[in-house]
């Protein structure tokens, strides 16, 4: 099969298990079902994914892929990129796809989703953002060590509100939102790490 054509076969298999994960759950996910649904045969699907779990990992790399694409460590300033990423990251995060991935997760006694959604999604990520923390201290923009400016990037970004959309506490937002709250994520970052001083300032000052 061409490249381009198992590329193309790939997303509609993984769109119809998304489709069956937030009908059923993982538990009620089935590689059976999935090849039904995608009219594809359970061989392809046992090839490409080996069960289930390796399924459910694709679905995280595939959910991740947008934010690795919008990374480039290039000469463009990283806090440009920083906004960028994290108007991509936030609206795949709070995406429907990426709530029904950390819905399986929770519900897995055993923590392997768990595992997987960290190991594929957030640890895959981490790496990338760290060199653009360690672009912008080149460029004279931060000034941290890069691992924990990126903890804290995440913090600001991020903070509580794939939890709540997991437990349905709010609504799936509009775009604006994402492009307002990336923006002013950058921009505390900047704050808490300014060139002039080595040292954060007292993050509890942006607690919401």
């Amino acid at each position: 099969m061409k490249p381009e054509n198992r590329k193309k076969r790939a997303a509609q298999i993984e769109a119809a298990a998304y489709e069956l994960l937030e009908k059923r759950g993982f538990d009620g996910l089935s590689m059976q079902a999935v090849a039904r649904s995608a009219k594809a045969s359970n061989e392809t699907l046992y090839r490409w994914y080996g069960d289930k779990t390796g399924l459910f990992k694709a679905l995280i790399r595939g959910n991740a892929t947008s934010v690795n694409d919008a990374i480039s460590i290039d000469g463009t300033p990283a806090l440009q990129q920083l906004e960028t990423i994290g108007t991509v990251l936030l609206s795949m995060l709070l995406g429907p796809r990426a709530i029904a991935l950390n819905k399986a997760a929770a519900a897995d006694a055993s923590g392997e989703l768990g595992r997987a959604l960290a190991e594929e999604g957030r640890n895959a990520v981490a790496p990338r953002i760290a060199e653009l923390m360690n672009q912008a201290r080149q460029q004279g923009d931060l000034a941290g060590t890069p691992s924990e400016m990126t903890e804290t990037y995440f913090a600001l970004l991020i903070a509580d509100l794939q939890i709540r959309r997991v437990t349905g506490a709010i609504e799936a937002p509009k775009s604006r939102f994402f492009v307002d709250r990336a923006a002013r994520a950058v921009e505390q970052l900047a704050q808490l790490y300014p060139p002039e001083q080595p040292g954060p300032l007292d993050a509890r000052q942006f607690a919401e």
